[in-house]
């Protein structure tokens, strides 16, 4: 095959990578704008962040075991659509009924439901992908993590130009265009299916109960990847509430869109820089060393951000943030990818996916309440010091140490 043919399957991965991380950058920025622009209230920007979250919590095992068992691409494709549709019906609703918060409520648990499925199935697709194209998996996982992040850069400041032109409302017509290319590019990939191969060679393949719950027996039963799943699960429950109440909610008060899309790009800038250096970074550090230095700069950025500092100062804290916390995505899918059996990868992103959102509705809603009464100033310092003390804790354990040994009977390239 020649090369240039070779390497079409990764062009169409990272653009329905791109297009989809654009899409649910503007998502990230206009929901809870709309939220507050019909409200004024920041409790309820915390109850929509919650709820939309809490739906993935159940689909995404079931997620897992289909991407294994039904193939990657398909899922992928499905879920993108059912996505663009989602997220096209905000301005339709509003259009043909009105808004309330009973409809953004609605709609943001459809559409967050959706969406985790089509990211999962996109990172089971890397490694064959990188087959196809003949790149280093390393080097695939840190391009395709840091056009995600690129998307995260381009979506929030796409987002605040739509509200501010056209509306918080109108502005979801976009993103929704976004996932559809997204969905055209992975259904035109060429590519193999791992999982499929190793079950047609004669892997074991199951179904029903305990095809759902495979993946987190496979996962727990790697002890250092276990600890390090764990640790990333209550660090997403402690940050994100910044992301999406205190941050919208200072800004909001400030009403600057401009500002809150600046700040999240300035996050998610860093991030792409960060994820970008992990092909060069796992060729001269250790696991357990990434780690260290990920954990470390994310609690500093994370400091600089809690006292609200000046906004050149305020974006350059997120800066740091993404840049330290950047490698540790394609980090995580290349353990995996390395850890697991090709036939149970699909479930171990699946059951990942799901730890990392088990933490946020609660931390939303407690955050979204505390902001209501006491106010961003007092409750972004009070989650940096959480932040803080989860990051000492995690660096602490042994068995985050054992990630630089390998696992047999994983797959590899």
């Amino acid at each position: 095959m020649p090369l240039q043919r070779s390497r079409t399957p990764v062009v169409l991965l990272e653009i329905a990578n791109l297009a989809s991380g654009t899409g649910n950058g503007v998502v990230l920025v206009a929901l809870p704008w709309l939220v507050l622009d019909l409200t004024g209230s920041a409790a309820s920007a915390g109850v929509v962040a919650a709820l939309s979250i809490l739906p993935a919590l159940l689909i995404l095992p079931m997620v897992g075991a289909a991407i294994d068992r039904f193939g990657r691409r398909r899922i992928s494709v499905i879920s993108d659509v059912a996505s663009a549709v989602s997220v096209i019906a905000f301005p339709l609703v509003g259009w043909l009924w009105g808004l309330d918060l009973s409809w953004i409520i609605v709609l943001a648990i459809i559409g967050a439901g959706l969406d985790p499925a089509g990211y999962t199935a996109r990172k089971s697709l890397i490694i064959d992908t990188a087959k196809a194209g003949r790149v280093r998996l390393e080097s695939l996982n840190a391009l395709h993590e840091a056009l995600f992040a690129s998307g995260f850069t381009l979506g929030p400041l796409l987002g605040a130009l739509l509200i501010s032109t056209l509306g918080p409302i109108s502005a979801f017509w976009i993103p929704g265009a976004l996932f559809a290319v997204s969905a055209v590019c992975v259904q035109a990939m060429k590519v193999g299916d791992s999982g499929r191969e190793a079950i047609e060679h004669g892997a074991d393949e199951v179904s029903g109960w305990r095809g759902l719950t495979r993946g987190l027996s496979a996962l727990g039963a790697d002890r250092a990847l276990r600890a390090l799943t764990i640790a990333i699960m209550i660090l997403a429950g402690i940050y994100l509430p910044t992301e999406s109440i205190l941050l919208p909610v200072y800004f909001e008060g400030l009403d600057s869109p401009e500002s809150l899309g600046f700040v999240i790009a300035a996050l998610a800038g860093g991030a792409v820089v960060g994820a970008f250096s992990y092909g060069w970074l796992s060729t001269r550090m250790s696991n357990y060393r990434i780690i260290q230095t990920a954990m470390t700069g994310t609690a500093i950025g994370m400091v600089v951000m809690a006292f609200l500092p000046s906004l050149w100062l305020l974006a350059l804290g997120g800066a740091l943030l993404g840049l330290a916390w950047g490698p540790m995505e394609p980090l995580l899918n290349t353990l995996v990818q390395q850890r697991i059996p090709a036939q149970e990868q699909g479930r171990v992103f699946g059951v990942q996916m799901t730890a990392f959102y088990v933490f946020p509705p609660v931390a939303m809603l407690l955050t979204g309440a505390s902001t209501e009464r006491w106010g961003v100033g007092v409750i972004y310092p009070a989650i940096a010091a959480m932040l803080v003390a989860m990051t000492i804790i995690t660096l602490s354990l042994q068995s985050i140490r054992q990630l630089n040994a390998p696992v047999d009977g994983a797959s590899s390239q």
